[in-house]
């Protein structure tokens, strides 16, 4: 087999991360190192075996992977055909350096609902103009890591706070075309992010970023409706670029932005 070494590295504009890496090797082995962020790893295909603090750890492909800054480990192939991974490189912002020790205790964590919402967060980090998106699974993904390194059992109740809900829909009602970022918001609102977004789709039924699009999508409608093309539509309804209103349109039309004005009387 002929040895393979693949990656894609970006910084994506969400707060708090500073790096995501995703690599596929064959036979490549990390010597000891360090980095000075959080590692929030998953391996998609195949598994890693490593060593942290003399002890050694691997990562099948069920479990999530939390290595904390500071601390030297290393990392190789535990398959034969070697390993597919994804990878989101996180400051102190979102995790605290006195959550280290219990990171260094357990850095396997086996939760099948944290590794599909660090799926669902890589996929929101490789679409521009999703940063919303990206910052609030962020956001939930930060609580959960938290609730495992401090021992937490029950996952967070959805506490109802519709005027705090209230108060974020008409933030994001006056910002549809600039948009908001969860940090912004949680910041004018005076409340944590992830309380934000849980109050949003507890009295609303949706999330604060699907809210967001959905807003832009309508507005994109009537603008086509006015006889203006895709790409102008694209920049006046707050989207990133054509393909990221032609994506969201068509998950919510059913069909394209040129289909749609080609159609419409």
């Amino acid at each position: 087999m002929t040895a393979r070494q693949e990656v894609s590295a970006w910084r994506p504009r969400v707060p708090g991360v500073t790096e995501v890496f995703h690599a596929h090797f064959t036979e490549y082995a990390y010597p000891m190192h360090v980095h000075d962020a959080w590692t929030l790893l998953i391996v998609d295909d195949g598994a890693v075996r490593y060593d942290l603090e003399r002890h050694e750890h691997g990562t099948p492909h069920d479990t999530v992977t939390l290595l904390p800054p500071h601390v030297p480990h290393n990392g190789s192939p535990a398959t034969p055909d070697g390993f597919r991974k994804r990878v989101v490189y996180l400051d102190s912002s979102r995790l605290g350096e006195e959550l280290i020790g219990a990171a260094v205790d357990g850095p396997d964590l086996r939760d099948p609902v944290l590794r599909l919402r660090v799926g669902q967060l890589h996929s929101a980090l490789a679409r521009p103009g999703d940063e919303l998106e990206a910052e609030s699974r962020l956001t939930l993904v930060g609580e959960r890591l938290h609730d495992h390194l401090r021992g937490g059992g029950e996952a967070p109740r959805a506490l109802r706070d519709p005027g705090l809900a209230r108060e974020l829909r008409e933030l994001v009602d006056a910002r549809v075309v600039e948009g908001v970022s969860l940090e912004e918001a949680a910041r004018l609102l005076h409340a944590h992010p992830a309380h934000l977004v849980r109050a949003f789709s507890g009295a609303y039924g949706i999330a604060p970023h699907q809210y967001l699009m959905s807003r832009r999508v309508e507005r994109a409608r009537r603008l086509l409706l006015d006889g203006l093309p895709p790409g102008a539509v694209a920049a006046a309804a707050g989207f990133y670029d054509q393909a990221h209103l032609t994506r969201h349109f068509r998950k919510l039309v059913g069909v394209t932005p040129g289909r749609y004005r080609r159609r419409s009387r």
